[in-house]
């Protein structure tokens, strides 16, 4: 039961990370990389516009249409914003770009059911500033 569980979370993760994606291209940026291995690291989506070079994290929940209490945003933990920072610093000594470095969280809702339709995308720009501490 447990292997089913675990092979269904990454299901709904790379939903919500393609989810996350198209979304991002919408917006007008454009995806530089995705499930980007830095080291030991992992940074979900690393997209660019014409300002910015945004680090990505996406946070994708299962929850019935009417309630959004689980928020994603706050499985970003203080450990996670760290790890994020050490990897965008590494991509960007290997990938030069005069564009100024945000990070990003992007939150996907999905409903419950076998198809896991879109519910809600909540896109939280530079939710956290380069020490890893929030701006709200």
């Amino acid at each position: 039961m447990k292997r089913n569980a675990a092979a269904n979370a990454r299901k709904i993760g790379k939903k919500g990370e393609r989810v996350a994606a198209r979304y991002l291209k919408k917006a007008g940026f454009r995806i530089v990389a995705r499930n980007c291995r830095v080291r030991k690291d992992e940074l979900d989506i690393v997209a660019k516009n014409r300002s910015y070079i945004v680090f990505a994290e996406v946070k994708t929940r299962t929850v019935d249409a009417v309630s959004f209490e689980n928020r994603p945003v706050l499985a970003v933990d203080a450990g996670k914003r760290a790890r994020m920072i050490r990897a965008a610093r590494q991509f960007l000594s290997e990938y030069y770009t005069n564009l100024c470095p945000r990070f990003d969280v992007i939150e996907i809702y999905l409903d419950d059911s076998f198809f896991h339709r879109v519910l809600k995308v909540h896109h939280i720009p530079a939710a956290f500033d380069k020490k890893g501490e929030p701006i709200l």
